[in-house]
């Protein structure tokens, strides 16, 4: 099938299929100055146009890269509104969004020990330790969940976590920065 082809029949069976919502990570990656980045560039532009659902774009640090710079960077950056992410709060007003996203990455286990809630429990610390972050929350869980069962224990644990290092970011958030030193005098 040619690259025509292949748009028609994506975007017929994202019709058929009532497709409203489309989401795109990583999009720090696409850099429209390449000749596959523009490509890509082009394809989505084609996509917004023609599928009746709204596109949402997820990257890192987007403003920085080159996604919308240039010709075709300007095309997408004028079909997107820009929404500035940061950590996932522990409380929004009476939800508790890191918990609930600790419970969910729980129930995905399948640890033949683990004590359904025993993550959730410690939803405060976790979050203190992955800075908020949704990325280095599921690698410190993964990391875990390694562990138990190449020991053997297959449960997730307290002391298990706080084994369990984190990506360099989490844990340069997570040290403690040392109190700063005073110059003492003595007395006579």
């Amino acid at each position: 099938m040619t690259q025509a082809q292949i748009t028609d029949a994506v975007c017929h069976t994202y019709q058929q299929a009532g497709v409203r919502l489309v989401l795109i990570d990583e999009i720090h990656r696409l850099n429209p100055r390449t000749t596959t980045g523009a490509q890509t560039a082009d394809l989505l532009k084609d996509l917004t146009e023609r599928i009746g659902a709204t596109f949402v774009y997820a990257g890192i640090d987007v403003t920085t890269t080159a996604l919308f710079s240039g010709v075709r960077g300007a095309q997408l950056a004028g079909r997107a509104s820009l929404i500035e992410c940061g950590p996932l709060p522990a409380r929004h007003g009476t939800h508790e969004p890191f918990k609930e996203l600790i419970t969910g990455l729980e129930d995905a286990l399948d640890l033949n020990a683990h004590r359904p809630g025993t993550l959730p429990c410690h939803a405060a610390c976790l979050h203190q330790r992955a800075a908020g972050r949704i990325g280095s929350l599921t690698r410190l869980v993964r990391q875990a969940a390694i562990t138990a069962i190449l020991d053997g224990t297959e449960r997730i644990t307290k002391t298990l976590l706080d084994s369990v290092r984190l990506d360099h970011l989490a844990e340069q958030h997570h040290r403690p920065t040392p109190a700063p030193t005073r110059a003492r005098t003595r007395r006579p």
